[in-house]
């Protein structure tokens, strides 16, 4: 089976949890993290779950799962502690064409939660297929102990200034060099940091280069 690595953009996607566990809450957070628009169905709930629901981070349907519940989903996920129930939450989501993910259970998801490493917007993903869950959580300890701490505010100056590289240069293979020279570099914020000094040199230079 090959599985197609990507990374999904859920901003006020309605996503829908069967469940209220606590392997049901990790999932939750998870959809949360991206701004997903969360209902949860399930007829008890853990109290982080409940005190979500009362503040309005989530809504709450207190009862057994049905078939309507996937009205409108765009993804699902069945986190309980029925294997029964979990498929039959797969079972109509097929049926519908709404992406599933059954928690634990391979053959029953459309889609892995990898195991994560973030830094800010930097976030690698790590997945085995169901495999060996542990072996992908081994490796992102790895790679988590080997990332400095503050990749994620020097991807945000980066960011910011490759945005201003892409508005003051032309598209071709000296802009793309200049891009590539400045993720090799160290950046701070500061106006005289050396890294932004030799960006502005760079573009223009760029400016009065006269095309041949």
């Amino acid at each position: 089976m090959t599985l197609l690595p990507i990374f999904l953009r859920l901003d006020r996607r309605p996503c829908l949890v069967v469940g209220a566990g606590t392997v049901a809450l990790s999932k939750i957070e998870s959809l949360r993290s991206a701004a997903a628009n969360i209902t949860v169905v399930a007829p008890e709930a853990v109290p982080q779950i409940r005190e979500m629901a009362d503040r309005g981070l989530l809504r709450w349907r207190q009862r057994v799962f049905g078939a309507s519940d996937l009205d409108g989903a765009f993804l699902v996920i069945a986190a309980t502690n029925s294997s029964q129930t979990n498929q039959a939450v797969y079972q109509e989501a097929q049926r519908r064409n709404v992406l599933c993910n059954a928690v634990d259970d391979p053959p029953n998801c459309d889609f892995y939660f990898g195991s994560v490493v973030a830094r800010g917007d930097l976030q690698i993903a790590i997945s085995t297929a169901g495999e060996s869950p542990a072996f992908a959580q081994r490796l992102r300890r790895e790679i988590d102990e080997q990332l400095p701490g503050d990749l994620g505010p020097w991807l945000s100056e980066i960011g910011a200034l490759r945005r201003e590289v892409r508005a003051a240069t032309s598209p071709g293979s000296a802009r793309n060099l200049l891009l590539h020279e400045l993720a090799q570099r160290q950046l701070c914020s500061s106006p005289s940091c050396p890294a932004r000094q030799f960006a502005r040199e760079r573009i223009q230079s760029l400016k009065n280069e006269v095309p041949a």
